[in-house]
C-alpha cells in the first residue's frame, strides 16, 4: 500500500535517519520500498531534499565499486528524487555539474543515468504524492509508465507517460487517437473509485492519481 501518515522526530534525527537508510541501500536485495520511505520522509519533510540531494551525490562520487550494486542503487534513488523534487537552486547547480562531469563516459551505465536524471530536472515542478512502487520500478529502468484509460463506447487505451506526463496530455493524445480531433465537445480523464467518480484536473500529473490507487 502506499504510504500512509507518518509521525517523526527531530529533523536532525531524521536526518540520521535517512543517512543510514542510504547506507543500507547499498546491499538491500529489494530497494524499491526503501526508496519510497526515503522519498516518502523527503516529502513530508522538505527541509531534508537538499540533504539527501548532497548525500547521493557524495555517495555517487568515485564510490569504492564503481558500476556495482550499491552505486546503482544510489544513481537509482538519485533518479526516483530528480523526477519527485527539485532542490534549492545552489545544490542544483552542484548536481548538475556532477551530473555533466559523469556524462563525459557517455558508453557507461551511470552516464545514461546521469542524462536521465538531468532532462528530468529540466521538467519536474513538485509532487503531491511520492512515486508508486510501479513507478519506481520503471524509473529504476529509465522507462515509462504504461496506464490503461477506458473510454465510454471504446476499446480501453494503453498510454505510456512519464513522470511529468499531465492528465491534459494523455486526454489530448486520447482525442487524437479516436479521431475526435473535430469534434466540438470538451474531453477530460475521469478518476473512478469504489465511492466517486470526480475529474482529474488537467494539470494533475497521472503519476500522482496512480499512486493514489496503489
Amino acid at each position: 500500500a502506499a504510504p500512509g501518515p507518518r509521525s517523526y522526530t527531530a529533523l536532525r534525527d531524521e536526518a540520521v535517519k535517512l543517512f543510514n537508510s542510504l547506507q543500507q541501500l547499498e546491499s538491500e536485495r529489494d530497494p524499491v520500498p526503501l526508496m519510497q520511505g526515503v522519498l516518502q520522509t523527503c516529502l513530508d519533510l522538505p527541509p531534508l531534499v537538499d540533504e539527501i540531494y548532497c548525500q547521493l551525490v557524495k555517495q555517487t562520487t568515485e564510490p569504492p565499486a564503481p558500476g556495482g550494486q550499491g552505486d546503482l542503487h544510489y544513481w537509482q534513488l538519485l533518479t526516483c528524487m530528480s523526477c519527485t523534487f527539485l532542490p534549492s537552486p545552489p545544490v542544483l547547480r552542484f548536481l548538475r555539474f556532477h551530473l555533466d562531469r559523469r556524462s563525459r563516459f557517455p558508453a557507461s551505465e551511470m552516464a545514461k543515468y546521469a542524462c536521465f536524471i538531468r532532462e528530468a530536472l529540466g521538467k519536474t515542478k513538485g509532487r503531491e504524492c511520492v512515486p508508486s512502487l510501479e513507478e519506481i520500478l520503471v524509473l529504476m529502468r529509465r522507462q515509462e509508465l504504461i496506464c490503461t484509460v477506458h473510454c465510454p463506447g471504446a476499446p480501453a487505451c494503453r498510454v505510456a507517460i512519464s513522470s511529468h506526463t499531465t492528465a491534459e496530455e494523455v486526454a489530448r493524445e486520447l482525442v487524437s487517437r479516436l479521431g475526435l480531433s473535430q469534434s466540438p465537445n470538451l474531453f477530460a480523464l475521469y478518476e473512478q473509485s469504489r465511492r466517486r467518480e470526480q475529474p482529474v484536473g488537467g494539470t494533475t500529473l497521472l503519476a500522482d492519481v496512480l499512486t493514489r490507487f496503489e
